[in-house]
């Protein structure tokens, strides 16, 4: 009798588990999405079906301020995260293996070790003298602390395409006399461009997401749509902060959408 393969999925009570930890994590999001939709002033006490929070939430000139500057933001941080994620993994995968390569992977991926409040701390240091001594106050600060968190974010997915690719039309375009500009244009950076979308995407989500490092960067006046949010849970608690994460929740799943059919598309 031929011995079966071994499954996780055949362990006594995996389908049980299984469901649980599916229930645990997406019944919270559901809940939150019904209760946008809820007619009253509660969170917790259903009133009947309404849009009126969703109305709120778009009549709402401080969450439009906010919404666009974390936009803003993240489309910045994410181009300049992903512009220097791509250098970055070129720099460490297409040669030969150095002397502190290892030290190098570690300091990229050095946001992803450290605690954030740690990197928010450091930040909110470092800039402050900058502010000090030059007087300015702007978007520039949060781009930059946004774009050099999500690098690592970024990294990854263009690291693992890279390491996934075979360099033989590399090297056959090489043979063929093309300057290795004309073999990063014609035949890398299109193979690579799934990991490149990839990771724009990933710090994208990261930057429009985060909370920690603007709370200590931004300067006054400079609520992002989380910060924003997280200062009307501190004063009152209604269903318009329902409304907002469902709509963000909404923009992410279309971004994995469009990523999941394009990268398919492509394959």
């Amino acid at each position: 009798m031929a011995e079966r393969s071994f499954s996780v999925a055949r362990l006594p009570g995996f389908s049980t588990i299984a469901l649980g930890v599916f229930v645990c994590l997406y019944l919270p999001i559901v809940t939150l999405v019904v209760y946008s939709f809820n007619g009253g002033p509660s969170i917790a006490v259903w009133q009947g079906v309404s849009l009126h929070w969703y109305s709120e939430a778009w009549g709402n000139q401080a969450v439009k301020d906010a919404t666009i500057r974390s936009l803003i933001i993240a489309l910045c941080a994410s181009a300049i995260a992903t512009t220097l994620a791509t250098l970055a993994a070129l720099g460490t995968t297409r040669r030969a293996g150095f002397k502190g390569q290892t030290v190098i992977y570690v300091m990229i991926n050095q946001p992803l070790m450290v605690p954030e409040i740690v990197t928010a701390v450091a930040l909110l240091i470092f800039f402050a003298s900058i502010k000090v001594a030059t007087g300015y106050q702007g978007l520039g600060y949060l781009i930059a602390a946004h774009s050099a968190f999500c690098i690592p974010f970024a990294y990854l997915p263009i690291r693992a395409r890279l390491e996934g690719m075979d360099t033989v039309l590399e090297t056959a375009a090489a043979d063929l006399y093309a300057t290795p500009w004309q073999t990063f244009r014609h035949v890398t950076l299109p193979l690579l461009a799934p990991g490149i979308a990839a990771g724009a995407m990933l710090a994208f989500v990261i930057s429009l997401d985060d909370v920690v490092i603007t709370e200590f960067v931004k300067s006054g006046g400079q609520d992002t749509l989380p910060t924003y949010m997280l200062g009307q849970l501190r004063r009152a608690i209604t269903p318009e902060v329902n409304a907002i994460s469902s709509v963000l929740l909404g923009l992410t799943v279309a971004l994995l959408t469009v990523f999941f059919l394009l990268t398919k598309r492509r394959n």
